[in-house]
């Protein structure tokens, strides 16, 4: 058997390895109809793309994609021609979870904005979007859920995105990219969307570039129809819009979801999928390393839990390297050294 590997999906070599499997590992972007020919697998990221120009005449019969998205997979082509794929959803919810609870305490730690008395509107409340609002409840915020896939099912709890272009202070993205006209997200982020925001709110999108029309939030920040906005997801990756990222509070290379739990948990799921469509048995334990001290700094210094999850991430470092150096976007993402999350910390009380 015959797998191809995108090379940035960390702890998988050794996984592989003693699942007694050859594997060959390159840059995903790298991977191609030549490479693929005679491959009977693919565990990928989003940066390779599956469709009929690279499966065609393949022998693939498997895709693991190790992201929660799966955009960048044809999946009619793959159903059509008997080729079962699969995610990793829910993977690194707890990340992006992480991601946005840093950047909103660096925003109340700057006097920009007091949690306890501000409401978040939730958009998209899959895996990501559950933990994201569970956490801005816990810090006292007040929570509008809107999911409207969720809500023709039935279930409650549940605004319209009117009700949240009204109410909230914070608007975060947590959607998936459909492009279908029933409940369409590609530019669910438009300049109707900015023209209706009542508060002026600060703008979070870590779900897909494409859920946010570019122009027009630049055109937002510029009329003041927003007060700031968090971009970690852009369109066009990796050739992202300079004149955003000058202006955006925080802006980050796709890395919001880049815990080396998260990772850990995307590199299990791809894994036991493999195993499962092939029948090769039990997949190793993957165990993150411990998150890295030094002999000085074993203890963290902090007067109250805001500061101290500061000092574990701040997403203002991963922003100002990409500032300084936009054109290595692709590097800062695929060589990311990944973070821990909270629960790796013994926090106390």
């Amino acid at each position: 058997m015959k797998v191809i590997v995108d090379d940035k999906i960390p702890y998988i070599r050794e996984a592989l390895a003693t699942m007694m499997i050859d594997a060959v590992y390159m840059p995903g972007s790298a991977i191609d109809n030549a490479v693929v020919r005679d491959a009977d697998a693919l565990i990928i990221r989003t940066r390779t793309h599956c469709d009929a120009t690279l499966l065609e005449g393949s022998r693939v019969q498997f895709i693991a994609t190790a992201t929660i998205g799966f955009d960048h997979i044809d999946t009619a082509y793959c159903n059509a021609h008997g080729i079962r794929w699969t995610n990793a959803p829910g993977c690194n919810a707890a990340s992006v979870r992480q991601y946005v609870q840093s950047a909103l305490l660096l925003l109340e730690a700057e006097g920009a904005l007091r949690l306890s008395a501000s409401t978040i509107g939730v958009v998209g409340v899959g895996h990501v979007g559950t933990l994201v609002a569970d956490m801005a409840e816990a810090w006292g915020m007040r929570v509008l859920r809107c999911d409207p896939p969720r809500a023709e099912r039935g279930e409650k709890g549940f605004v319209s995105l009117d009700t949240i272009a009204r109410e909230a202070d914070v608007v975060t993205l947590h959607t998936p990219l459909t492009r279908e006209d029933n409940h369409r997200t590609y530019h669910l982020a438009d300049d109707n969307f900015f023209a209706s925001l009542a508060q002026k709110p600060y703008f979070i999108n870590t779900s897909r570039g494409e859920t946010t029309d570019t122009a027009a939030l630049l055109r937002a920040l510029h009329h003041g129809q927003i007060r700031q906005c968090i971009i970690d997801v852009w369109e066009h990756e990796p050739h992202i819009s300079l004149p955003l990222l000058e202006r955006c509070y925080i802006g980050t290379p796709h890395i919001a979801g880049y815990s080396a739990d998260g990772k850990a948990n995307a590199t299990r799921m791809s894994l036991e999928a493999l195993a499962l469509h092939f029948r090769l048995g039990e997949v190793p334990t993957i165990t993150p390393p411990p998150p890295t001290v030094t002999s000085v700094q074993a203890v963290m210094q902090a007067s109250t839990k805001a500061e101290a999850l500061l000092q574990i991430y701040s997403p203002h470092r991963d922003s100002q390297a990409l500032k300084h150096h936009p054109e290595c976007f692709e590097q800062f993402r695929g060589d990311y050294p990944l973070r821990r999350e909270e629960t790796a910390y013994d926090l106390g009380k």
